[in-house]
């Protein structure tokens, strides 16, 4: 077995067809097929399923191709390592539930890596796929939520495919709604209030479950429900119908533009928001920027009129090392001196999430008035 080889089975595997894979390596067709029917026969196992509508990777294949992207990324970790140069073209994907900060950290990785050639993906989906794109090893690290409801079905999930949850931050829900939403100016608001809107929700195919669902109390009953499959189109409508959607509370206007705010909702539950990798993969130089880049829009800074400051993963000290812990975890390498990760600001309002200088909540009166109303909503369920 040779990188070459491995490198055929991941182009092919990435093309969907033989010819289009072997344009892109710059061999024939004939080579190409040869060169993966040895590697098969090396392995004992077929890679690949071939009938007359195409070719497409095995279930046991899926399991080799996640080994196989592992091994050919670490190569160019250690091409980057100990040759002295770019190690060729880089490649990086991540998978995550639909949050902004995910997004902004995505960016700060291509400035800071994004040479003349790269392949990098993001790719914003359902729960399941973002578990099922890192056990394959399509994804280095997937990005997603637990909460009381629904971590010991999802803990069971990563278990039996061999992956683990690190939590990055523990958020209140919040919903989204447009700033010229009737309840736009409320400094709280509660579950009655938002039972005459429209909910907007993320669908999740085939795998619709609850357990799998990206917002918070999702076996909660609606009399009105909409579901869509991406962030742009939840937006419009959030705007277009008054809707809404619970969310963890940190937006971005860069991203999600002036129209939409995120305000607290009146309930004591939480958000464990985190990330998942392959218990036998070691991150990558570009996996740990990335976690470095997401600690940057996850640390509490100073709040200053209403905007959050968030800042940087060296004075979090959250981002790059240089020694390996336990299997799992990157080794990283040291920021270089002329790249600098950029400091945005992300606009918030009212929200639970945010802390002054002092460390205490800069949102306290609103913590009472969630507290008060989750009183007096257990004393009526009491009654």
């Amino acid at each position: 077995m040779t990188l070459q080889q491995l490198r055929y089975v991941v182009m092919v595997a990435d093309t969907g067809t033989i010819t289009e894979a072997a344009n892109r390596l710059y061999i024939s067709q004939p080579s190409l097929t040869n060169a993966i029917h040895e590697l098969e026969k090396e392995m004992g196992i077929n890679i690949f399923n071939r009938s007359n509508k195409g070719i497409s990777p095995s279930i046991e294949g899926e399991v080799f191709l996640g080994y196989a992207r592992q091994v050919l990324e670490q190569a160019k970790v250690l091409e980057d390592k100990y040759k002295g140069d770019d190690g060729g073209k880089k490649s990086f994907c991540v998978s995550t539930q639909h949050y902004s900060f995910a997004v902004n950290a995505f960016v700060d990785l291509i400035k800071r890596y994004g040479q003349d050639e790269y392949d990098f993906s993001i790719r914003e989906t359902q729960t399941y796929e973002i578990i099922e794109d890192v056990a394959r090893m399509r994804s280095e690290i997937g990005i997603l939520f637990m909460n009381d409801f629904n971590e010991k079905v999802l803990n069971k999930i990563l278990r039996a495919n061999d992956l683990e949850f690190h939590e990055l931050f523990v958020a209140k829900p919040h919903v989204f709604i447009s700033r010229k939403h009737p309840l736009a100016k409320n400094d709280i608001i509660t579950n009655e209030e938002l039972e005459a809107y429209p909910y907007l929700s993320f669908e999740q195919g085939e795998h619709n479950s609850f357990y799998f669902s990206e917002e918070i109390f999702s076996t909660t009953e609606r009399k009105k429900n909409i579901r869509v499959r991406d962030r742009a189109t939840l937006f419009n409508l959030l705007i277009g119908l008054n809707g809404y959607t619970v969310c963890s509370g940190v937006i971005d206007e860069n991203l999600n533009g002036k129209d939409i705010i995120s305000v607290p909702l009146a309930d004591d539950s939480d958000m464990r928001i985190g990330y998942i990798v392959h218990r036998k993969a070691i991150l990558s130089r570009l996996g740990n920027t990335y976690l470095g880049a997401l600690a940057n829009y996850l640390t509490a800074g100073d709040t200053k009129g209403g905007e959050h400051t968030v800042s940087t993963a060296e004075e979090a000290g959250l981002a790059y090392c240089d020694e390996p812990e336990d299997v799992g975890t990157a080794y990283c390498d040291e920021p270089e001196d002329s790249v600098k990760t950029p400091q945005r600001k992300l606009q918030h309002r009212g929200r639970f999430n945010e802390m002054r200088d002092d460390g205490e909540p800069a949102c306290g009166d609103v913590r009472e008035k969630a507290a008060e109303h989750m009183k007096m909503v257990k004393a009526t369920e009491v009654t």
